[in-house]
């Protein structure tokens, strides 16, 4: 009896794998192949592509969760695999995460109600267990025929969206990358994440171009509507824009690598920059009117990045946030002495943004160098707010004028974006490192995680210049003030007593920006050698390393 009751079991055994093995294929092999026409890969391929691999080569443990979902429904419509979604745990950059990731070869990657039902399964597990979740997002959105089994529910597509926005609330990190099209509701998805990448050639938009001109007779083309490239430098909406899945889905390895506890674990030996420590001579300028790129000065503090080889890849271990967007501050992920970390650092070259246009098409402004426009502080904002999720060090690099100011400025909303800049900084959790390489004035001081707004240490270079405003703006004001006091007493100001108080204010007035003026007031923790900056940093990550990180992130009402 038992022997049949084990041949039975292994029979039925045998009948469940093959099974399997015929759900896994999804839509079927032409479904597959017409996805790898679009130069796409499939939802499996990329789980495999993402998952850690152990040295033998083979793909890191996947534990694949509600395969069986949808099985023998749906049969009017030629059936839903899976569910339409592969859904599982697995280990990305040495932590276990939630992986979620739509499945273009079963109508598109359509929604049916079991998808979303799977889907909420697998973020409800994710929250008890404090996953991190990765999306892989490739979906058309609802399936229509099914729509009132998909929309409108306690347990249908929107709880999606609240969940979303309650595991991100719980500071449980999610990341989201769009590698084929993302449609009407589903949009919300990718945005609620803390981390949006986006593949070229891929899609974002609340309605495609045909129910545009349906709805509002414009004729747009996908790219002007809702591509990459539009979503990176107009809207701002994504993160990261990558060429393909591969270059995605390794750039989404990378950034969960610079997270939290997981950065620490995965923390390697000191590999070294990528550029020389004292090129900072060579790069850096601090003479008036001359411009430099920054990024070439954080080249010089981070980290080299490894090559999937294993050796050294020759680049800076930095992946640039919103690269084309607010331009005039770089944000970035990075890692310092094998320390992972944030960098928010002032531009000091002239940057370029695109901004939205009617029918003429997006039109291009220039921004100064080392001005803070409302789009970089919005992004900075941002970044900052996904530092604390992330439960990394932020490192702020100075070198500012302040805050754009102006009609056009003003009118943007420059206001507004700078407070929300200045209460990311202040209601910060993380140690933030400061280093004030050339100007820091104004309001641009404060919103670069000035004394007042709780540094853990502050360096400055020794050319340093720190005060409510540059000496040229602040001379001419303070000597009228001064001409109007003497004049007051009955004194003649002519054109010789007019200079030597210019003379005077300017001589005084360099003296108080002077960052040894700042150093001898403790305003400043440590004046430093600039090609020693990466060497402070990693002293300075390294004394934060007990730090705790449990205080709740939480920033009151932002001016959005």
């Amino acid at each position: 009896m038992k022997t049949e009751t084990a041949s039975d079991l292994r029979a039925l055994t045998a009948e469940c794998l093959a099974a399997e093995g015929r759900i896994r294929l999804g839509g079927g092999k032409g479904a597959v192949e017409r996805q790898h026409e679009k130069k796409r890969l499939t939802a499996r391929e990329r789980v495999d592509l993402l998952l850690d691999h152990r040295a033998e080569g083979s793909a890191g443990r996947f534990l694949e969760l509600g395969l069986w979902a949808g099985h023998g429904m749906y049969a009017d419509f030629g059936g839903a695999p899976a569910a339409g979604v592969v859904t599982g745990i697995g280990p990305v950059s040495g932590s276990l995460c939630m992986v979620i990731a739509n499945d273009a070869t079963v109508k598109a990657g359509a929604f049916f109600p079991m998808t979303c039902k799977k889907i909420i399964r697998a973020q409800t597990i994710a929250m008890a267990a404090r996953l991190p979740l990765v999306y892989l997002v490739d979906s058309a959105g609802v399936f229509l025929p099914l729509q009132e089994d998909v929309f409108p529910d306690t347990d249908d597509f929107g709880r999606i969206f609240r969940n979303n926005a309650v595991i991100s609330a719980m500071g449980i990190p999610q990341i989201a990358a769009i590698m084929g099209y993302c449609v009407a509701g589903g949009g919300y998805l990718p945005v609620l994440c803390d981390t949006l990448l986006m593949t070229e050639g891929s899609g974002l938009y609340l309605a495609g171009p045909a129910l545009v001109r349906a709805a509002i007779g414009q004729e747009v083309s996908d790219e002007d509507l809702g591509g990459a490239e539009m979503h990176a430098s107009i809207s701002g909406t994504i993160d990261f824009r990558e060429p393909d899945d591969p270059s995605c889905l390794a750039r989404v390895r990378a950034l969960m690598g610079k997270r939290g506890a997981a950065a620490t674990a995965a923390a390697r030996d000191d590999p070294g920059t990528a550029s020389p420590t004292d090129r900072i001579y060579d790069v850096f300028t601090d003479k008036p009117g001359a411009q430099y790129e920054v990024r070439d000065v954080i080249a010089c503090v981070v980290d080299a990045a490894v090559a999937p080889s294993g050796g050294g890849s020759g680049l800076p271990d930095f992946d640039e946030y919103k690269a084309e967007y607010g331009q005039s501050i770089v944000c970035g992920y990075a890692r310092i002495g094998g320390v992972a970390c944030g960098i928010v650092a002032n531009q000091k070259r002239l940057t370029f943004r695109m901004l939205a246009g009617g029918k003429a098409g997006p039109s291009k402004s220039v921004q100064m160098p080392g001005v803070i426009y409302d789009d970089s502080a919005d992004k900075a904002a941002r970044f900052i707010m996904d530092c604390n999720q992330r439960k990394i060090p932020i490192v702020f690099m100075h070198d500012t004028t302040g805050f754009m100011v102006g009609r056009d400025s003003e009118q943007g909303g420059i206001i507004r974006a700078g407070a929300k800049m200045v209460n990311a900084v202040s209601n910060s959790t993380v140690p933030k490192i400061v280093v004030i390489m050339g100007g820091s004035y104004g309001a641009g001081h404060y919103a670069m995680c000035g004394r007042a707004f709780d540094p853990v240490m502050t360096f400055g270079w020794p050319g340093a210049r720190y005060a409510v405003m540059g000496a040229n703006q602040a001379t001419g004001t303070l000597a009228m003030i001064e001409e109007r006091a003497r004049e007051r007493r009955g004194e003649t100001i002519d054109p010789e007593t007019h200079r030597q108080i210019l003379d005077a204010v300017k001589a005084s007035y360099n003296e108080q920006q002077d960052i040894r003026h700042g150093a001898a007031r403790g305003w400043v923790d440590r004046i430093i050698e600039p090609h020693r900056t990466r060497e402070e940093l990693i002293a300075a990550l390294q004394a934060c390393a007990g730090w705790d990180y449990s205080p709740e992130f939480r920033t009151g009402v932002l001016q959005t």
